[in-house]
């Protein structure tokens, strides 16, 4: 029989608003999911917090002194979502049998939990919480992340669709993700390559409880690019055969002048000339950027800096530090 220990991860940045609903929620679902002896009373909710600039920390302190199932890891400055989610899952992969990670927020469905503890406990490594449907986003919201998604498959990064950072993950399928040392994370592209058995569970998306969102346009462009670049070399292929549909055209309008030149027919035309150097010149800035990107990429890569930093750690009883 498989352990059945269940950490959930919660990253945190700037929810002191939202923890105390938030902190309840989770709670009472532990409590539901040992009280019908599906997880262990050693099971407990791992708040993170990510460099918060408000009193996140102190909230989630004063929940570990009121209740000890209320965990906190506090990194030592802001790394990002990606990093504190994964420093959440490291600090409890030693600890538990499976980890559940979710945002902060309450968008996440908490009963969808249930579902996937038991597709767990029926022999899955990792279980995708799947968002049903987009009925409640505005209509740019759905057409935006819809389109990430596509463009995501189109440039070759394997994502699961309508999925974000809610699912589960076996305690084997945390030790696959360990040995993944990349620094620049974009971990939903990263779980589908650890390849264990994997299953979905549906829900529906809320709203979120209270703050503000965290990820604004801006963001998700950002990083949608950073999934892009981080899993897959599709656009520099693209821009090897854009360079060469160009090269193509380019000889092809080498005769065509010729012919011209030949038959007396030349014309000084600036129109043509004009938008062939800003297409071949913004074609170049184009290319130098996407590789750019790649190099930068390199560049962080080579100086093997830690992903996170933890100052502190509130597991056990209350007034313990790991």
């Amino acid at each position: 029989m498989r352990g059945n220990t269940l950490y959930i991860v919660v990253p945190c940045y700037n929810e002191e608003e939202v923890l105390p609903e938030t902190a309840r929620r989770l709670g009472d679902k532990l409590k539901t999911l040992m009280n019908a002896g599906k997880i262990s009373p050693r099971s407990r909710v791992l708040f993170v917090n990510d460099g918060s600039r408000d009193k996140t920390w102190e909230v989630i302190t004063a929940l570990h002194r009121d209740n000890p199932l209320l965990c906190g890891a506090d990194l030592t400055r802001n790394r990002g979502h990606q990093n504190a989610l994964l420093a959440g899952l490291m600090t409890a992969k030693d600890k538990a049998d499976m980890v559940i990670s979710m945002d902060a927020d309450l968008q996440d469905d908490v009963d969808a939990a249930d579902a996937m503890v038991d597709k767990y406990l029926a022999g899955a490594d990792i279980v995708y919480g799947v968002r049903s449907s987009r009925k409640t986003d505005t209509f740019f919201k759905r057409t935006t992340a819809e389109a990430f998604y596509r463009m995501m498959d189109l440039l070759g990064a394997e994502t699961v669709f309508n999925h974000a950072d809610y699912r589960l993950m076996s305690k084997r399928a945390l030790e696959g993700l360990s040995q993944f040392k990349e620094v620049n994370l974009f971990l939903r592209g990263i779980v589908p390559m650890i390849g264990y058995a994997a299953d979905t569970v549906e829900y529906e998306r809320g709203e979120r409880f209270a703050g503000e969102s965290k990820y604004p346009l801006k963001k998700m462009v950002a990083f949608a690019l950073e999934g892009v670049t981080s899993l897959s070399v599709r656009p520099l292929r693209m821009i090897t055969g854009l360079g060469f549909l160009v090269f193509f055209v380019s000889l092809i309008m080498i005769a065509y002048n010729v012919v011209r030149w030949a038959t007396g027919n030349t014309v000084a035309g600036w129109a043509s000339l004009a938008c062939s150097v800003w297409f071949i010149g913004g074609l170049i800035l184009l290319s130098l950027g996407v590789i750019g990107e790649y190099l930068g990429k390199l560049y962080l890569e080579s100086k093997g800096r830690p992903r996170y930093l933890i100052r502190e750690v509130l597991d056990g009883e209350p007034g313990e530090r790991d």
